[in-house]
């Protein structure tokens, strides 16, 4: 159960914070695009248009890994965010995670994972040694088939998830 469980559980992507990082040691955050960074209609909002600006003036790297094979749809993304990006990566295999790592060469554990789905992004940074960020997806209602199967899977996982964070606060 430990590898399904994130790092760190926020509600969206612009969540995240300089701040959050710093504490964390994070210097690259690799983004899952579909559902984390755009919409099922493939919509990317300026308010994380503006984010990844912002992490990028900070002196954070951003690239993408994305399990889709479709590279237009991918590149897209990155060109608006200005970034590198890997596409068809097969998560939860470490293969793209790793990869990503050495054209940085940045350390592991300098390096977090940020996505919506627990069976892919989290499971395959938790697996690669790596900090994990979960976040609610864009659009609950609407989902890819081959995602929203697992849905009510991940958000029990969520839902205990949550609860074992609650119950470690209230430890004195």
């Amino acid at each position: 159960m430990k590898n399904l469980y994130p790092n760190l559980y926020l509600k969206k992507v612009e969540d995240i914070t300089i701040e959050m990082l710093i504490k964390n040691k994070i210097k690259l955050l690799i983004l899952d695009v579909d559902n984390t960074l755009i919409d099922y209609n493939k919509n990317l909002s300026e308010d994380i248009i503006n984010w990844a600006k912002t992490m990028k003036g900070q002196g954070i790297k951003l690239h993408i890994l994305s399990n889709t094979g479709n590279k237009e749809k991918v590149k897209q993304v990155a060109q608006k965010l200005d970034i590198q990006y890997k596409y068809f990566a097969m998560k939860p295999l470490k293969k793209g995670f790793k990869s990503i790592q050495k054209i940085t060469n940045i350390k592991l554990e300098n390096i977090a994972v940020v996505g919506d789905q627990i069976f892919t992004d989290i499971l395959g940074g938790n697996r690669s040694k790596m900090f994990t960020i979960l976040i609610d997806p864009i659009n609950e209602e609407k989902d890819y088939w081959y995602t929203a199967w697992k849905r009510p899977i991940e958000n029990k996982i969520k839902k205990n998830y949550v609860a074992k964070e609650e119950k470690n606060k209230n430890v004195y």
